[in-house]
């Protein structure tokens, strides 16, 4: 193991992220404040609104990646193992038409295990992704999905193929494995 890798391990970092994102994140979070009352490790272009709203699984750090834009007023959570792609967007709340200060009631986000969400993806309130739902990048997602096992595209996002849930399965019981976490 190399000193950077253990150095990391004693620091409870994450391996596979850079000394540079910990140093931006160390400035921008702590220093100027941004993104502040988060309790990981973000990209530094990254906004997170409400993050009290938000809520993750193991190995999920929604908003590592560049541009992410979330708002979780009414709530969002994303589950073990989920990726955000840059620029993606998880927006749980929506304003009046009528009066843009006013911010209406809606369902939260529920966004399952083993998601992914590609770049430019945006999530809209109350949709529900379940386990193993791949966003194609740019989708729209405006309707929940909640069988996953799914790939989705467009604009609205559509199922344009399925995913085998025993090959999905078996890379949950590997992952979990893997991180000595019970599935």
């Amino acid at each position: 193991m190399s000193i950077s890798r253990h150095l990391k391990s004693l620091l409870g970092l994450r391996p596979e992220m850079s000394w540079s994102f910990y140093l931006l994140d160390f400035v921008y979070r702590k220093l100027f404040r941004h993104n502040a009352r988060v309790k990981w490790a973000l990209h530094h272009t990254a906004t997170i609104h409400c993050p009290e709203g938000l809520s993750k699984g193991i190995g999920t750090y929604p908003g590592d990646s560049p541009g992410v834009y979330i708002n979780a007023s009414n709530g969002i959570y994303v589950g073990d193992f989920s990726n955000l792609g840059p620029n993606v967007g998880l927006i749980s709340g929506n304003h009046d038409p009528l009066d843009n200060e006013v911010m209406l009631p809606a369902r939260s986000i529920h966004i399952g295990s083993f998601c992914w969400l590609g770049m430019g993806a945006v999530v809209l309130p109350g949709v529900r992704l379940g386990n193993f739902t791949v966003v194609g990048a740019g989708a729209i997602v405006t309707h929940s999905f909640e069988e996953g096992h799914c790939v989705l595209a467009g604009n609205p996002a559509r199922i344009i193929r399925t995913l085998s849930k025993e090959a999905c399965d078996a890379r949950a019981r590997r992952r979990y494995e893997a991180n000595a976490v019970p599935a």
